[in-house]
């Protein structure tokens, strides 16, 4: 209906009769005011995949291979992928000028033999620096992918060769990593498969989690023109604060007495998490209707209970069924969000949920501050990175960098420029104005969020900010384009207690291409025999195959109260009173 407008941001509609005027980057717009995108239409690939080879051609790129990979060749569970072509190759070949080393962007782009005319950009997770399997898998334990469904795939390394943070003494590198690699990889593939199949793709997708997912929302913002819809998980967004926010967390933890550095989980044990976990579930499992152990208002869980008042405060020696005063202080600064000296909140707060005890949650809260984010704050995010003899890893110490850093000088530091590096951390890795996606909006482009309420490192909080932001950016109307869905119980990108196998790229291409706007995405419980792979951490007391609806935010999933209680059936999504 409303093709050929793809930047209307001056439009005269007519809306039931009524016109519609005005600047739609300022004026709140219905849903039937958006242009509907076309749907994509399918091609099939006549030429063998070795006859592609002279055929394929980029500006600074070379192709390494070009390889037919028949059916079977990939799988995701008991599935097998179809026969489809697989490129290797590399864009930009250079050497670093600070550290002298080879620097590229490599990728593999999968092109099937029955294409769907669509492009996926799969975006990789952590430190990038390895190519990925191109088959556009989203979700925990999903059972489809985009490659599966007929998509052609793209997956890269993001500039840099090795997972490793010491990429990033090169300028270049580190721009890469946080944004360029996009800008620079997208054209490419779009050419190539215009070279094979005759035409550019009709939609384009870009999906990814953690890091994926912060790569996702800068596809949102910094590309909207090229793609058509954004699938986003657990997006670390504002990651360099993020990694700050997890040393400081360490140091929290670190206050309480008797811990042992070496051993963070002496300041609050397995047992006694267990515990905390069991007293969140005894004030909030029943909000929704129905004690099953998952917590679906988690909003009103943070109201419902308190660790300094449902929690048992120790008489005497720590037994796991009491907290002290100083771990209960410890856990609770974290959970509100670890602050700097001048009380300011460093990143964003923590929903107490019940996965607090999850082996997910622990790994993030005990290990990712000393092995992870020692090394990509102090390398990566700061300004300048700390002097390495000849860029090696193995001359730091995370340990070291952890337990002497000044958290204040970190966020400082994230925030810094200085010499040969022009942009700060939070400039080359957080979307520029992430609330402002008028121009996905605007052309009829669609988002899909999701967030494990039970992530550890990346927080639900922070991600309902941005969605109220949005909102608000959108004088409410933000549901026309974009769509955020909490997931109870869930850890990071996947995992914990909770129902994680979902498939949410097929209601995005729906919503994109045939504007049918989804109103729940059903979720399984990844139980005993299940082909997507089984989550060792579902309660033996849930149905090997429990469903559930999971609720575009501020929606929340509420019994029935007649249903089976493990059928996502017998909930609907309703908004809360109280919100």
């Amino acid at each position: 209906m409303y093709q050929g407008l793809s930047k209307p941001s001056l439009l005269s509609l007519a809306i039931g009769g009524c016109l519609v005027y005005g600047n739609l980057a300022n004026a709140a717009v219905s849903q039937t005011a958006l242009p509907q995108l076309s749907e994509a239409k399918p091609s099939a690939l006549a030429s063998s995949c070795e006859g592609l080879s002279s055929l394929l051609t980029a500006s600074n790129t070379s192709i390494d291979s070009v390889e037919t990979i028949a059916k079977g060749g990939v799988k995701l569970g008991d599935n097998e992928v179809e026969e489809h072509c697989l490129v290797k190759g590399k864009m930009h070949e250079r050497i670093g000028e600070i550290d002298g080393k080879p620097y590229a962007i490599g990728f593999e782009l999968r092109l099937p033999k029955k294409w769907n005319g669509r492009f996926l950009y799969q975006a990789n997770g952590g430190l990038d620096g390895s190519v990925r399997t191109a088959e556009g898998k989203v979700g925990g334990g999903p059972l489809t992918s985009a490659l599966m469904q007929g998509f052609a795939v793209i997956s890269s390394d993001a500039g840099h060769g090795k997972p490793i943070p010491t990429f990033a003494y090169d300028p270049q590198a580190r721009l890469d990593y946080g944004y360029q690699a996009v800008a620079k990889l997208t054209p490419m593939a779009k050419t190539m498969i215009h070279q094979v199949y005759g035409r550019n793709p009709d939609r384009s997708y870009f999906a990814g989690c953690s890091n994926g997912g912060r790569h996702a929302m800068i596809a949102a913002t910094r590309y909207a023109d090229d793609y058509d819809g954004i699938l986003v998980g657990a997006p670390g967004y504002r990651l360099p604060l993020s990694a700050v926010a997890s040393i400081a967390g360490a140091h929290a933890y670190a206050s309480v007495p008797n811990t042992d550095k070496k051993d963070l989980q002496t300041s609050f044990t397995l047992a006694e998490r267990t515990m905390v976990s069991n007293s969140i579930l005894a004030k909030c499992d029943v909000l929704d209707g129905l004690k099953d152990g998952l917590i679906q208002d988690f909003k009103s869980c943070q109201t419902a209970f308190s660790i300094q008042k449902d929690v048992p405060t120790c008489k005497s020696d720590r037994d796991g069924s009491c907290l002290t005063q100083p771990q209960k202080d410890a856990v609770d600064s974290i959970y509100q969000g670890v602050t700097a000296n001048d009380g300011k909140r460093i990143y964003s707060s923590f929903p107490y949920d019940a996965g607090i005890n999850d082996a997910d949650h622990i790994r993030w809260e005990y290990t990712s501050p000393i092995e992870r984010d020692s090394g990509a704050v102090a390398m990566i995010f700061s300004t300048p990175p700390v002097a390495l003899t000849d860029y090696n890893i193995r001359n730091f110490s995370g340990a070291d960098f952890v337990w002497n850093a000044n958290i204040d000088e970190l966020v400082e530091k994230v925030n810094a420029v200085s010499g040969v590096y022009k942009e700060s951390a939070m400039s080359f890795m957080a979307p520029p104005s992430p609330e402002d996606m008028f121009s996905l909006r605007d052309k009829g482009g669609k988002i899909m969020v999701y967030h494990g309420v039970s992530d550890a490192i990346f927080s639900v909080d922070d991600t309902e900010a941005w969605y109220k932001a949005l909102d608000a950016k959108n004088n409410g109307h933000a549901s026309d384009f974009a769509q955020f869905y909490p997931v109870p119980g869930m850890g990071h990108c996947s995992g914990g207690k909770s129902t994680d196998q979902f498939d949410m790229l097929t209601p995005l291409v729906a919503w994109v291409e045939k504007g049918q706007k989804p109103r729940q995405v059903i979720a399984t419980a990844r139980g005993e025999g299940n082909p997507g792979g089984v989550n060792e951490e579902i309660p033996t007391s849930w149905s090997a195959t429990r469903t559930r609806p999971l609720c575009p935010y501020p929606s929340v999933a509420t019994y029935d109260g007649k249903g089976d209680v493990e059928s996502a059936k017998s909930f609907i999504c309703d908004v809360p009173k109280e919100m």
